[in-house]
């Protein structure tokens, strides 16, 4: 679980050199191992229970598993979940079993466990459940969708943040002045604003600020007398800030809803600053683009139905004209629906129906709505009484019905009081109120 040698550590990237080995050592999750937290309780006890470590790349999931074993004198078993299979499990199992006869503890530590199939996690779950092995599995995705209910019902779930700024800047600062696993051998000076650029471009990211920091000081000559670490160094060694972004995960997903919430919520400035994110970090504007459309009719719909227009030809032009100029057009379309009046009267609605359709019996469509191509259907009835709308004063026929006979009508759509949907409001009233007319003469006759 540690490098004992002066070689192994020499040979070690920095951020594996200065892993904590303390918590005291231990920089972030104030939330988990402060003191009272429940995490902090269980290493200076050495209580060993099941766990899900769930968090950003870079805030310290495997260093607390680690930790976790030493405070409880048990033997670590390492296994990731990219390249370990059932055959894996089975072997930790088995040698987990001979330390239970000697009376040791075992912890199974698997890494992107989010990878593991159902296959894979019930191969341990028996063992977890006898108490063989004391889980503790690290994960970047939601484990709520990638791990199985058994295996959760088990395991407590952590949620682990990324790391403050200030953080990253004392885990960076610590690094150039640590003699023994960090940098403090060499001769080195920075800015201070030097040190703050790698903290921000990290984005949260522990390992990534260390990384950073030994590429700089590679570049910069490991072999100068003096290494100066300034803006312009930095600048030229991190071009680009890598955003944690995947493409089917949980930042992904958080980042789309964060969209459409803006948008749903009539905020322009932050559904762009959403898209933009989304951009930066490599997102599909094509996608993007679709999404925008889906907003456009889910939360606008006929509040304004320009909304729905312009989400299209946005569309159009971003596959047309592609980057960056299709960006724009997206753009625009966004804020339009942002500050447009929502509805969501037709969403509801339609949600409603195909309950309905999809609840009720196979109901037949009445006689007089069924079309009558053919003589026979004609002798059957099929259009008999139908009204013709257009030929009906104000081209609607007042009293008609068009649900099944077997079914009493419902109102589905319910126009919200914005935008255009307040004239559809009142058209919908004024045509109720020929319908109570007309069936009022009806019935008198």
């Amino acid at each position: 679980m540690t490098f004992n040698t002066e070689k192994e550590l020499g040979l070690q990237p920095l951020a594996a050199r200065l892993r904590p080995q303390t918590v005291a050592d231990f920089i972030g999750q104030s939330h988990l191992l402060g003191e009272g937290m429940p995490l902090r309780r269980a290493l200076s006890e050495g209580h060993l229970h099941s766990m899900i470590l769930w968090g950003p790349p870079g805030t310290g999931k495997t260093t607390l598993a680690r930790l976790l074993a030493e405070s409880a004198h048990a033997e670590m078993e390492y296994l990731s979940a990219v390249f370990s299979g059932v055959k894996d499990v089975r072997a930790v199992v088995d040698r987990a079993k001979q330390r239970r006869l000697l009376g040791q503890a075992t912890i199974l530590f698997v890494d992107e466990v989010h990878r593991f199939n159902k296959a894979q996690q019930d191969a341990f779950l028996p063992f977890v459940e006898d108490g063989t092995l004391t889980f503790i599995g690290a994960t970047t995705e939601n484990p709520s969708f990638e791990l199985n209910n058994a295996l959760l019902s088990r395991a407590r779930v952590y949620v682990l943040k990324p790391l403050a700024l200030e953080d990253l800047i004392s885990i960076v600062r610590h690094a150039i002045v640590d003699k023994e696993q960090g940098l403090g051998a060499l001769n080195i000076r920075f800015e201070e604003e030097a040190l703050s650029m790698i903290a921000e471009l990290a984005d949260g990211d522990a390992r990534q600020a260390l990384n950073s920091l030994e590429i700089m000081v590679a570049l910069a000559g490991s072999e100068a007398d003096t290494i100066y670490i300034d803006k312009t160094l930095v600048e030229r060694s991190l071009s680009q800030r890598v955003r944690r972004f995947d493409k089917q995960g949980e930042f992904f997903y958080d980042q789309i809803s964060a969209l459409h919430k803006a948008v749903r919520g009539s905020d322009p400035d932050a559904s762009l600053y959403w898209f933009a994110r989304m951009l930066e970090a490599g997102c599909d504007p094509l996608y993007l683009a679709r999404r925008v459309v889906r907003m456009a009719s889910e939360d606008i719909g006929n509040a304004d139905p320009r909304a729905l227009e312009l989400a299209l030809n946005a569309w159009d032009v971003q596959q047309r004209l592609g980057s960056p100029e299709g960006e724009l057009a997206v753009a625009q379309a966004i804020c339009y629906c942002a500050v447009a009046p929502k509805s969501n009267a037709v969403y509801m609605a339609f949600k409603e129906a195909m309950a309905d359709a999809k609840n009720s019996a196979t109901l037949e469509v009445p006689l007089h709505l069924r079309n009558a191509p053919t003589q026979l259907m004609k002798k059957l009835g099929y259009g008999k009484a139908y009204r013709y709308a257009h030929d009906e004063p104000d081209a609607y026929a007042a009293g008609e019905h068009y649900f099944p006979d077997n079914m009493a009508p419902k109102t589905y759509y319910h126009p919200a009081p914005r935008g255009l949907e307040i004239k559809i409001k009142a058209k919908l009233e004024q045509l109720e109120a020929w319908d109570h007319a007309y069936l009022e003469e009806k019935n008198s006759c």
